[in-house]
């Protein structure tokens, strides 16, 4: 697997990837109606964050998005294509955004989880420190914040060619 600069062109699937992941988890089609806008990956989004995809034979199977801000940064994607799930990609993407916000020089890590993937963040190190209402027709539920910190311990390095538009594909 390698990672590369996700390139504008790429919206789309990434796109695709994001929904068909959020849909993995069974939520009723009106809630991924709902969540479209938080879903969609722009050109424009592309251009003005950094984003990473994996690419496994000559494929784009996940992607991430890491926004920093002072010493810490924020995961504020990571989709992995369902036929990709339970492969290392999730781990690999990750990684990666460890290595990013290392490199920008933060602290920590935050992500505001998705409920199903709270296990895996808590598998990657990181803690729950709160987590924030999302009521959904009616349903009570919330989104866990997890934090991880990138101070001591090895870090994460960003894979050779992952700040270059189109590598590795």
């Amino acid at each position: 697997m390698n990672a590369a600069r996700a390139r504008p062109e790429d919206a789309g699937e990434l796109t695709a990837i994001a929904h068909a992941a959020k849909g993995h988890w069974g939520y009723p089609e009106g809630w991924l109606r709902r969540w479209e806008g938080l879903l969609t990956i722009t050109p424009e989004y592309i251009r003005a964050n950094p984003t990473h995809v994996a690419v496994s034979e000559g494929r784009i199977v996940g992607f991430c998005s890491v926004l920093i801000s002072g010493r810490e940064a924020y995961l504020d994607h990571l989709w992995v294509s369902p036929l990709e799930m339970d492969k290392g990609v999730g781990r690999f993407l990750f990684g990666l955004a460890e290595g990013i916000a290392r490199t920008a020089g933060a602290g920590r890590i935050r992500v505001e989880s998705d409920p199903h993937a709270e296990e895996f963040y808590i598998h990657m190190g990181a803690v729950r420190y709160g987590r924030t209402p999302a009521s959904m027709d009616g349903s009570e539920r919330y989104l866990p914040l997890l934090e991880k910190s990138l101070l001591g311990g090895h870090a994460a390095r960003v894979p050779a060619g992952a700040e270059h538009s189109g590598v590795g594909r």
